[in-house]
């Protein structure tokens, strides 16, 4: 059902808009309701919708938020489309804020190739709104995520890897495909499973 979702019509690079493919969306969310996180689930950053859209159709309650007006539009189009109800707000990162601060975010947030730690203020959001956090990186991410969480009272109970297909998004793209490596984790918040975790 994700592979009939609309990607961007003109992704903007500075905010590193590119659509997360279908079969990781897929994975994340499934993974998700298995660990019993599928509640409330907040998408920072969720472009057009892909994490959004499949949290709702695994049966979760969702808000996805995005700067980006054009890519909420597509969003919303893809949610009538799906026949699932996302709530969708325009608002940066940032300066968002919400009286619930038991979400799990369900993420995929700027790499910060354009610029560097453009993620940072995702997690910190992600970190002050939830209990639970999945969130997809650029390989090579475990030591600063750890450094973060850590601060933040958070542990990493999970990560895998991935290869996803880059569809040629922007004109400096040479390649139809270009494969890149990945790094899902799931971030839990100290005390939150009841365990006494070091």
């Amino acid at each position: 059902m994700l592979e009939g979702l609309k990607g961007f019509d003109k992704p903007v690079l500075s905010l590193e808009q590119y659509v997360t493919p279908p079969a990781l969306a897929a994975h994340i969310v499934s993974h998700a309701r298995l660990m019993g996180d599928l509640g409330y689930v907040l998408d920072l950053g969720c472009g057009t919708g892909m994490l959004s859209i499949a949290s709702a159709l695994a049966g979760a309650e969702v808000l996805g938020v995005d700067i980006d007006m054009y890519a909420l539009k597509i969003a919303l189009e893809n949610s009538e489309k799906m026949k699932v109800r996302v709530d969708f707000v325009r608002a940066d990162v940032l300066r968002f804020e919400c009286k619930k601060r038991d979400f799990t975010t369900i993420m995929n947030p700027p790499f910060g190739i354009q610029r560097k730690y453009a993620d940072r203020p995702f997690l910190e959001k992600a970190m002050e709104l939830s209990e639970v956090i999945y969130t997809i990186h650029s390989a090579g991410s475990e030591s600063f995520i750890e450094r973060l969480a850590e601060r933040r009272s958070f542990f990493i109970t999970h990560r895998w890897f991935f290869s996803i297909p880059l569809r040629r998004t922007y004109e400096f793209h040479e390649k139809e495909f270009k494969y890149i490596p990945v790094e899902v984790y799931r971030i839990e918040k100290l005390g939150n499973s009841g365990d006494d975790v070091k």
